[in-house]
């Protein structure tokens, strides 16, 4: 397969991937689109170190990305823990009221179930939930073991089940 190589086709073809990963991270809309401009930014200045020997593109972007919400996150002295206070959108316009509301409910408790996760294991779910990257390919991002990798995502999916399963009860 051939790998983008070109700034426009890298953007078009990975932004919404980097940005649910964005999002997912932050929480914030207004924090995630500025920090993903900072990751294409990055990566456009970047552009010329990047070997396609080395990793696809989307390790590549990837590790930027991950560095690039580090960085932000260290610029503001904080934790990555969110409130979610701090992360309540108002609920799409649904037909019925009841609907609306049970789904804003199973959204708040799948957010305060991945906030009970681990840094680690917050982010690698991200990965692999957001952007949709296969086991190897977070495996490169992270500098971890794919086989470590798949165990991480396998207990955190359990956790969040447990945690899911004992709010519903």
């Amino acid at each position: 397969m051939r790998q983008p190589t070109d700034f426009a086709d890298i953007y078009d073809r990975y932004f919404s991937r980097v940005y649910n990963y964005v999002r997912y991270r932050l929480r914030s809309p207004q924090a995630a689109d500025d920090v993903t401009g900072r990751i294409f930014e990055t990566a456009l200045e970047k552009l010329g170190t990047y070997d396609p020997a080395r990793a696809p593109v989307q390790v590549w972007l990837f590790a930027v990305a991950r560095n690039t919400v580090a960085d932000w996150f260290r610029g503001l002295g904080r934790r990555e823990d969110v409130s979610l206070d701090d992360i309540a959108e108002p609920a799409e316009k649904e037909p019925r009221a009841d609907s609306a509301l049970e789904k804003k409910q199973e959204s708040a408790m799948l957010l305060e179930a991945v906030a009970r996760l681990e840094p680690r294991a917050r982010d690698i779910i991200a990965l692999k939930f957001s952007s949709g990257m296969t086991n190897r390919d977070i495996a490169q991002v992270t500098g971890l073991g794919e086989s470590n990798v798949g165990v991480i995502i396998y207990r955190a999916v359990k956790q969040l089940q447990e945690a899911l399963a004992e709010k519903k009860i």
